[in-house]
């Protein structure tokens, strides 16, 4: 039985695996491949990742308008994708961190934080208890599976 091209076992699922991290986690282009293209081929999933995102996120997108494709594209370049609900999860927490998170962004985060428990590792789960949670001014209650935006600056 003989090595696959390139002499070592699982070597084209070792550079397969290489060109995934450079398009998709910011890891440098591997030897063999053309920078050019590689990195053409990585703005568009990224253009393409922050459409997704901002489907499951319209208020976020909406709220930083013509910043978001670059704000995006700013915290997703070097991020493998966790899903464009958990992408859009993260940046909207990290926005709220950093005092960047717009007010209508803010009661979508504050409403997702509220009817979802979400650790930043694991998948979104229902809440079953009641929940309050604030973003970025806006205050929002959830109690018995309803939920109400009790303050929001939007």
């Amino acid at each position: 039985m003989s090595a696959p091209a390139g002499g070592r076992p699982g070597s084209l699922a070792a550079r397969q695996a290489e060109l995934v991290a450079a398009l998709t986690g910011g890891a440098p282009v591997p030897a063999g491949f053309d920078a050019r293209l590689v990195e053409a081929a990585r703005v568009a999933l990224l253009r393409k990742r922050a459409g997704e995102v901002a489907r499951q996120w319209p208020l976020l997108a909406a709220a930083l308008g013509e910043r978001w494709p670059g704000e995006f594209a700013r915290w997703a370049a070097a991020r493998p994708t966790q899903g464009s609900l958990r992408d859009g999860w993260d940046l909207a927490r990290e926005l709220a961190a950093a005092g960047g998170l717009p007010a209508a962004a803010g009661a979508e985060l504050a409403t997702r934080e509220a009817v979802f428990r979400y650790d930043g590792g694991s998948a979104p789960r229902a809440r079953r208890a009641p929940a309050v949670r604030r973003a970025a001014g806006s205050v929002v209650l959830q109690l018995f599976g309803r939920v109400r935006v009790l303050r929001s600056t939007a």
